[in-house]
């Protein structure tokens, strides 16, 4: 198979824009050395090697099936997450109280990147795993900590996370599934869950499901929802898991993409006998379930990154090597076919590949670095909760835009290959199935853009905008140093400038009281913010380069990666932020064409 990665790529991310180093000097992370995060990446890089790789294809051919009760999956999974617990990688960035070893999150998404490029399916078992007993360190007792938790971090049980109900989809509010409290202090859960990711298997002796449910008498709504842990068995009289907790397998969902990861319909309480312990406080489960959700957000983001990172790397090999035509300047048919890699077209579609994916990538890692920051600074830290205003709002762009772009990616990708990419005798075709799930988890898109126009952009009165346009501008300011720089810089400038007066108009029309008029056309509003918001990640990685350019003299394949960045930044400028003169347009006309009449009337 293809490489699937740049490890320079990542090197230039971490050491070079984020300068992931630096972390060290904070108690927090005093403990590493740089040169134990490059450890970090090749064990990622062996794992990925030798497990999860070479079950990529067979894994999709012979998904999960559900028999008798039972789900079975493929067996390499059990080996990657025996390879990850022994590692200590699933705990690897929770506090040391809680059995881990502090790494930077910043590392971590470049080890989960490596991993996710080399098969995305199984890197679900692991990321909700981390997720889930996370969550329970976090509010959970410590009696739950040690009974859950403790053995979860070493693979020798799973987890998941259990929010959607058949009748409810996204929205929460409407969640059904009920809690009646016991005499011990335990509640009985009875409910539907629906669309749990390895929500069942045989990798594992148990797996810990993470429930919001309705305590009876809760008030009506997401205020009224509490979080449990219902274990698929729970104790017997001598602390042995071995009793039936009345989770049923009811039906596995056949997706069309991520097959190797089991989605399951989950019946709970059927015979009234599904016990639940519950985590933290009653009526405050979906903010602590929020956790689990914005971590998920950003893995989500990374999901669609790397699985277009594997795509692309794959339709660079294939367009090295595939002889088709010849060049648009030479009609002599007796010369040799020339490689499609010299088509202007397969340039246009593989340097959107690449725009694309180091471009979230540097988007993502932001999101990482703020969370690392504010874990170096302390909470309460002034510069730390500026970080934190920032990151709310950016994680569900850093979930959205990457699951987005990474679909058209990959779909180029594809485009590449021709013919054979729509065939099984290469991978495109199942990476395209995979990547098509990033815009749907979590969250739809939709439902982000509604939450990032109707929520992010005016809460505190518009302050998280305003921390990140002035995070912005310190880069333009940065680039305008460089003559070869300055167009671009000028270019953001002139970008954010027409981002603030969309914004302007948008808020406009909140203040007349119709949101549906207001927030009609939030998906468009989140498409103009992604873009503008990966040109100013392209702009900061461009600044990087061009002073490795003009202070290290760098020579040979030093030189060509600098100006390759450089390269690659001009093309997202010229071919994608121009795009936000139409989606501009669009969202400062006044034409109302998809909300009800009698609702614009009103």
């Amino acid at each position: 198979m293809a490489q699937q990665y740049s490890r320079r790529n990542l090197d230039f991310m971490l050491k070079e824009v984020l300068k992931v180093g630096e972390l060290t000097q904070y108690p927090h992370f005093q403990d590493y050395t740089p040169d134990m995060f490059d450890m970090v990446l090749d064990t990622a890089e062996e794992i990925a090697d030798k497990i999860m790789r070479p079950a990529y294809v067979e894994s999709d051919r012979k998904q999960p099936e559900l028999t008798n009760g039972q789900v079975k999956v493929h067996p390499a999974v059990k080996d990657y997450m025996k390879a990850m617990g022994d590692s200590g990688m699933i705990s690897a960035t929770f506090h040391y109280e809680h059995g881990g070893q502090q790494l930077p999150l910043l590392v971590n998404a470049a080890n989960e990147f490596i991993r996710g490029a080399a098969h995305n399916s199984f890197v679900m078992f692991t990321g909700l795993t981390a997720g889930s007993a996370h969550l329970i360190y976090s509010f959970g007792s410590k009696e739950l900590q040690e009974k859950f938790a403790d053995r979860m971090i070493t693979a020798e049980w799973t987890g998941t996370m259990c929010l959607t109900e058949p009748q409810a989809g996204s929205s929460l509010s409407d969640v059904v599934t009920t809690a009646s409290p016991q005499a011990d202090g335990t509640y009985k859960i009875k409910g539907q869950k629906v669309f749990i990711s390895a929500g069942d298997h045989d990798i594992a002796d148990n797996i810990i499901h993470l429930v919001l449910a309705r305590i009876e008498g809760a008030p009506l709504g997401t205020k009224g929802i509490s979080l449990f842990v219902v274990p698929k068995f729970r104790a017997d009289d001598a602390g042995n898991y071995t009793i039936d907790n009345d989770v049923v397998s009811t039906g596995i969902y056949h997706k069309m993409g991520q097959k190797a990861t089991p989605a399951m319909h989950l019946t709970f309480g059927d015979k009234d006998n599904s016990v639940g312990y519950l985590v933290g406080e009653a009526n405050r489960g979906l903010q602590y379930m929020f956790q689990m959700m914005n971590e998920a957000r950003l893995g989500v983001g990374m999901g669609g990154t790397y699985i277009a990172s594997a795509a692309y790397y794959a339709a660079l090999e294939y367009a090295q090597e595939r002889p088709q035509g010849r060049r648009l300047t030479n009609k002599n048919l007796v010369d040799s076919q020339t490689f499609i890699i010299n088509h202007p077209d397969v340039r246009r579609m593989l340097t959107f590949q690449k725009a694309i994916v180091e471009g979230c990538i540097g988007l993502l890692f932001q999101c990482y670095w703020w969370q690392d920051m504010i874990h170096g600074l302390g909470s309460d830290n002034e510069e730390a909760k500026a970080y934190q205003t920032m990151l709310d709002l950016m994680t569900t762009v850093a979930k959205t835009y990457p699951a987005e772009y990474g679909i058209k990616a990959v779909n180029e990708g594809l485009q590449v290959f021709g013919g054979y990419g729509y065939t099984e005798d290469f991978p495109l075709e199942q990476m395209a199935r995979d990547v098509r799930i990033m815009s749907i988890y979590e969250g739809t898109t939709g439902i982000h853009s509604l939450n990032l126009l109707g929520r992010g952009v005016t809460a505190n009165g518009g302050k998280a905008p305003q921390l990140l346009f002035a995070e912005v501008m310190k880069t333009v300011i940065e680039a305008k140093n460089h003559e070869v720089l300055l167009p671009y810089a000028e270019k953001l400038e002139k970008e954010l400038g027409r981002l603030q007066k969309v914004t302007m108009h948008l808020l406009g029309l909140a203040a007349q009281g119709n949101n549906e008029v207001f927030l009609a056309d939030a998906t468009l509003y989140m498409e103009l913010f992604g873009i503008i918001t990966v040109a100013w990640q392209w702009l900061k990685q461009g600044v990087v380069a061009q002073n490795a350019i003009e202070q290290q003299a760098p020579t040979g394949d030093e030189l060509a990666f600098y100006q390759d960045k450089i390269h690659t930044m001009k093309f997202y400028f010229h071919y994608e932020l121009i795009k936000t003169l139409s989606l501009a347009a669009r969202l400062l006309d006044t034409e109302v064409l998809t909300v009800l009449q009698e609702e614009v009337e009103a």
